[in-house]
């Protein structure tokens, strides 16, 4: 069995507060989703609201999953100032949080 080596990933899983409107919430998913024009390492920006399936979410409602190339890339974006800046206004929205990065890798059989 042979590895190969793929792109990093930088996951987020949200529950929002009560009083966060759908229209608000909406508006945030577009801001985050700007941030991939606007910050050069992020190479592309998924997001979806859990389907229920497993019953397992711990309160968690929302998952974006946003891709670079390196675990640097991610580093790079973390401090960009268009980052920081979509953070300060996502965090109060924001009930519970969790973030997970990580060196995504293909195993071959």
């Amino acid at each position: 069995m042979a590895e190969a080596k793929g792109v990093a990933k930088h996951i987020v899983l949200v529950k929002f507060k009560e009083e966060v409107s759908a229209e608000e919430i909406e508006q945030l998913i577009k801001g985050y989703a700007n941030l991939v024009n606007l910050i050069p390492p992020m190479k592309s920006f998924r997001w979806g609201i859990d389907a229920g399936i497993e019953n397992l979410t711990q309160g968690y409602t929302h998952a974006f999953e946003s891709t670079f190339e390196t675990t640097q890339g991610i580093a790079e974006y973390v401090a960009h100032p268009a980052h920081i800046e979509f953070s300060n206004q996502l965090a109060p929205a924001l009930h519970q949080v969790l973030t997970i990065n990580y060196q995504s890798n293909t195993v071959h059989l």
